[in-house]
């Protein structure tokens, strides 16, 4: 089995680890490449402007990060082309469908790219041109592999002219119409051709040849080759769905429903969960991941042992009946009484959050959800979403409360911090006082929170401006805490100075608090966003172009809490592939083939 991503940059170990293998298949597969074009990919996928081309690279990988194959594409936005430079399965890998995936996936990025086509070189097929009966017989495998997908060579033009007189097999210009049926005019062709031969080969052919090859582009328009080893060539269309490999992951606490407080006033329900579910679920943008399990040591990097000892033992003794904290050591916290239930207090910042049995088994299985989400990002994928309950965010280090008992959002960044700098961007309508006291001196890990004012809403006693971080933390912890009414504008207004902020951090991933308590109408809070607003938030947070893992938090009006999360997602999506693809609107998979493994070279 084999999985086909997108390898966006080389920050993350697992992308650095691809390149390097995707390196070693390009020095085995192509040893008369030169070595630049091994050394050169990491650069290439940093630094586009000094190629002249946006690299994007695609590799098919299994569960342990072992590269089966790869493609190579070349995109030049200005000119609206893409232009196929690699394509190779591993060693003992041809034959095994690894490289009609890849193939496929590089024409749906084509099109996903408003290219009207897909262009490459291939070596040629007639004797004239390749009298090698054991190389031709090679390059007649890879034209027939790639007619099954209607791509062609363009003929009537001098573009498989060699450099040197006498020079064998040199390219023929390839044209997939990725299903369209729509001709190739000679302008076009003539603007592709000359940003390939200068881009590309710039060091390799001289003025007058390029405008020879150009100006041999006289048929309009274009034409292509006949079929010659299928009897009808198809119309293979890539299907327009975005691919899986481009979905937001989706980690859902499956488990939630154990833990359901049936009192009335009590809004952290499962309904919550299924009314983001039934949305998202028809909404095309996320790829459902299997939750994996995660050990105890992740939580205690985060949590207080005692405090995580005490919470798990006092659950599980629980019956299905709830209890209340009731007393708060004001006078003596060091000599906690002996009986758990009076013990809760201890532990807890108020009175309306209920231990229950349930309680640590689902809060345990949203860290796993939460966890299970950032290792995506580890995992090469940009976008992932926990949606879990109970929420987690007024958690602290050593307390519960808000509904929250364990911060799923605080254990996810801590679990990324070993990786990178992290930023916590916390959306929901009250502080995110657990983030703000479990990474309070840690420069590592930035933590923002745009809340109500603490002086007119939970949790009442954090959330401050002037609560900035505390030694080496100083600065890392911002505080936006604003007025009882807020409308979609206003929020922006200070959503913009918070991302300038994260952009100033630098950081390698972020960790979005999703709280849809700022809904009209939330009967936890008092501001008037809507659905339109929460895309907009989306979108304004997806242009950072950072890795990103949200966690689901609060959001209790049910009437509209899918609709918010759906238009939140959609934002998110359209403003990370904004910021990737300038303009969103593109590739061989037999054996090991470089269409440009040629003569040029």
């Amino acid at each position: 089995m084999f999985r086909i991503r997108r390898i966006h940059d080389d920050v993350l170990q697992s992308n650095r680890n691809a390149i390097a293998q995707v390196q070693h298949i390009l020095r085995a597969q192509f040893p008369s490449a030169p070595a630049s074009d091994s050394e050169s990919l990491p650069e290439m996928l940093r630094n586009p402007l000094k190629y002249r081309f946006r690299s994007i690279l695609f590799v098919a990988d299994d569960s342990r990060g072992r590269v089966k194959g790869f493609g190579l594409l070349l995109h030049a936005p200005d000119l609206g082309f893409c232009f196929l430079d690699f394509i190779s399965a591993a060693a003992h890998r041809t034959g095994s469908g690894i490289g009609g995936a890849l193939y496929q996936r590089l024409r749906e990025e084509a099109l996903a790219l408003g290219c009207d086509g897909l262009f490459f070189e291939c070596l040629p097929d007639e004797p004239a041109l390749s009298p090698n009966p054991v190389t031709r017989a090679e390059n007649v495998r890879r034209l027939r592999f790639y007619e099954r997908f209607g791509a062609r060579p363009l003929t009537e033009t001098a573009y498989e002219t060699p450099l040197t007189p006498g020079d064998t097999d040199p390219p023929y210009l390839v044209f997939d119409d990725l299903g369209s049926g729509k001709p190739l005019a000679a302008s076009t062709a003539r603007s592709v051709v000359r940003a390939i031969l200068e881009r590309k080969y710039g060091a390799l052919c001289p003025r007058e040849y390029v405008e020879m090859v150009v100006a041999s582009f006289r048929d309009d328009p274009v034409r292509l080759r006949p079929p010659r080893y299928v009897s009808v060539a198809p119309a293979i269309r890539p299907e327009p769905a975005i691919p899986a490999d481009e979905r937001i992951a989706l980690l859902v606490n499956e488990e939630h429903s154990i833990h359901h407080v049936r009192e009335r006033g009590y809004v952290e329900s499962p309904v919550r969960i299924r009314s983001i579910r039934r949305q998202l679920d028809a909404s095309g943008l996320f790829e459902p991941m299997s939750v994996r399990h995660f050990g105890d040591r992740h939580v205690e990097a985060v949590h207080d042992r005692d405090f995580l000892e005490y919470l798990r033992r006092v659950c599980l003794k629980l019956s299905d009946q709830p209890i209340y904290p009731y007393v708060f050591p004001i006078r003596n916290a060091a000599r906690p009484p002996r009986d758990l239930a009076v013990r809760a207090g201890y532990y807890c910042i108020d009175t309306f959050t209920p231990l229950a049995r349930a309680a640590w088994l689902a809060s345990r299985r949203a860290v796993d959800c939460a966890l299970s989400a950032a290792d995506e990002l580890l995992r090469g994928r940009r976008l992932s979403y926990a949606l879990v309950r109970p929420p987690g965010h007024h958690a602290e280090r050593r307390s519960f409360g808000g509904f929250c008992y364990l911060n799923s959002t605080a254990i996810a960044a801590e679990y990324l911090s070993h990786h990178g700098k992290v930023a916590i961007l916390d959306v929901d309508y009250h502080h995110g006082n657990g983030q703000q006291d479990i990474f309070y001196e840690r420069p590592d890990v930035l933590t923002l929170s745009i809340h109500a004012h603490p002086r007119e809403a939970y949790p009442y006693f954090s959330g401050f401006p002037e609560e900035r971080g505390r030694g080496d933390g100083l600065g890392y912890n911002v505080n936006y805490a604003l007025r009882e009414t807020v409308d979609g504008t206003g929020f922006r207004l200070v959503l913009e100075r918070a991302l300038r902020r994260i952009r100033g951090h630098r950081p390698a991933f972020l960790v979005v608090a999703l709280g849809l308590d700022t809904a009209k109408g939330d009967p936890t809070g008092s501001w008037a966003l809507g659905a339109k607003d929460f895309e907009a938030n989306g979108r304004m947070i997806g242009v950072l172009g950072i890795p990103t893992v949200v966690v689901q938090e609060g959001g209790y009006d049910t009437r509209v809490l899918g609709t918010n999360a759906r238009r939140f997602f959609s934002g998110l999506w359209a403003g990370a592939h904004a910021g990737q693809e300038a303009s969103r609107k593109p590739a061989h998979g037999a054996a090991a083939n470089r269409p440009t493994e040629t003569n040029r070279r």
